[in-house]
């Protein structure tokens, strides 16, 4: 399915302003950066899909993807200018910005939950989140400080049980009383080939942990003098999505494994497959306000949940970090299956 296949409902308006703007071959197209936070992979899909099939040239916008990786910052690189948007990891960036002072502000999420699992191993007695408290669990120093926090808070968790992650599945493997932290999308898998078996799997976006993800990130100065930009980047990348979960993920995997060649055929079906099957990208508010949906309240949920766990200050002004002028408007929802 192509863009031009969106128009229905209100995302008509939208379309026609993106496809007056590319009419004529003497139209300009608009140099546009974007920075991911790692490497090529299919939880970055719906931007490389829109690059790959035409989608971001059909809004009149000639876009680079920048990738990410275990050397390269690209956060730091958006404030300064050297990017024009950056892809945040959860909405706890974007509280830190605002503590920080950095003129950033987040336009979209592209991911209603936040992808973050606790995996266990089965037939050992675990079958809802309480009962991992009594396991030995690794979590990374990034995780302890986050959402661990909140565990410990909401469901009473014990970080005496914890032992460090390095981001290696072995301890794991061979201790059948751990669990371990993961993303939805891909450490499932890699057990699945390492270990020989299915994990049970918990996410703790369906537990409590609303954070948004894979947000949009842009300079306030874009948002004010340059809206219309914006607002193409916003929907492009959001017609980019539904054509990678529903449509044909070829073109965009291309482009992945163009820029990140370790990246397989296999992880990334089981990438996307996770993503439908568990509502990452398309669920919630998005069913009628299209991929990239936020709300004031849920923004200010997850902020209190934060603030209790100790994770943010209840001084910051989490609305100064997200702005729904960009998102809400129902782009793309034609794109979605009818069954």
């Amino acid at each position: 399915m192509r863009v031009a296949n969106v128009c229905g409902g209100f995302a008509c308006a939208g379309l026609a302003a993106a496809l007056a703007l590319s009419a004529g071959l003497a139209q300009p197209l608009d140099k546009v950066s974007f920075g991911t936070n790692w490497v090529a992979q299919a939880e970055h899909g719906g931007f490389y899909q829109a690059l790959a099939d035409g989608t971001y040239k059909t809004y009149g916008l000639d876009v680079s993807i920048v990738p990410g990786g275990p050397n390269v910052n690209n956060r730091l690189l958006l404030p300064v200018g050297r990017l024009d948007f950056y892809m945040s990891a959860n909405s706890l960036q974007s509280f830190d910005a605002v503590e920080q002072k950095i003129p950033t502000i987040v336009v979209a999420a592209s991911f209603q939950k936040e992808p973050q699992v606790l995996i266990a191993h089965p037939g050992q007695g675990v079958e809802k989140l309480e009962d991992l408290k009594k396991l030995t669990l690794f979590v990374s120093k990034e995780g302890i400080a986050t959402y661990f926090q909140w565990l410990k808070a909401d469901f009473g968790f014990d970080e005496r049980r914890v032992r460090p992650y390095t981001f290696n599945a072995q301890p794991f493997l061979a201790d059948k009383n751990s669990a371990m932290q993961g993303y939805v999308t891909s450490e499932p898998y890699a057990v699945e080939k390492q270990g020989g078996f299915r994990p049970k799997i918990f996410l703790l976006a369906d537990h409590g942990f609303n954070a948004y993800s894979t947000l949009i990130e842009t300079r306030r100065e874009l948002v004010e003098k340059k809206p219309d930009l914006v607002r193409r980047f916003v929907d492009a990348s959001a017609i980019g999505w539904y054509n990678y979960i529903y449509g044909d993920s070829r073109p965009g995997n291309s482009l992945i494994k163009k820029h990140n060649p370790e990246m397989t055929d296999a992880a990334l079906a089981y990438s996307i497959a996770r993503m439908k099957e568990y509502g990452i990208v398309d669920s919630g508010d998005t069913v009628k306000l299209g991929i990239g949906a936020m709300s004031d309240a849920r923004m200010k949920d997850f902020f209190d949940k934060m603030v209790r766990a100790g994770v943010v200050k209840g001084s910051i002004d989490y609305r100064a970090a997200y702005t729904l002028q960009f998102v809400n408007k129902g782009i793309g929802v034609n794109l979605r299956p009818k069954n």
